[in-house]
């Protein structure tokens, strides 16, 4: 009887090893950080830490827009009540009868650009010479075009095709 017990007491010992042993080996797969579940929560850890980085930069961003807008708002809310002072005010002025004429000036003064004879033979070489009180009326040379604003290629020159 002793030997039977003996002989039970081994064979259960040697399938509980072998239980461990499979047991071993499956762990270890479940937890491989390439393949298995390990590195699904590897990925996934990494994963929360970026969030959260982000999630703090976004809130940093959202409370100096709020910031912001808080300042914009009060400068806004300012000016309504000035423009609101300022149109009730317009209601206390005596509307004018007839608004004024606009003043012409007395001697306009019309200048034209220089032409490339006038050059040839110098500044002013055939115009008679002028009295100190009379106007100038030579003809008065075209603004140059206004610049645009915003470039995207180099500017042209006059009189060259495109």
């Amino acid at each position: 009887m002793d030997f039977i017990a003996d002989i039970l007491l081994i064979a259960g010992a040697l399938g509980a090893g072998a239980y461990c042993f499979i047991l071993s080996r499956r762990l270890r797969r479940f937890n491989d950080l390439e393949k298995g579940v390990g590195g699904a929560v590897a990925v996934l850890s990494a994963q929360v830490d970026d969030l959260t980085r982000t999630l703090s930069a976004a809130q940093g961003a959202a409370s100096t827009s709020t910031r912001s807008l808080d300042g914009l708002t009060e400068r806004a809310e300012a000016v309504a009540r000035r423009l609101e002072l300022l149109v009730a005010s317009m209601h206390d002025i005596p509307q004018a009868a007839e608004p004024e004429p606009r003043r012409e000036p007395a001697h306009p003064v019309v200048r034209q650009a220089g032409r490339p004879e006038d050059h040839e033979a110098g500044p002013r070489a055939e115009r008679p010479a002028k009295a100190d009180n009379e106007p100038d009326t030579t003809p008065m040379a075209d603004p140059p075009p206004p610049e645009p604003v915003f470039r995207r290629h180099a500017p042209v020159a006059a009189g060259s095709a495109p």
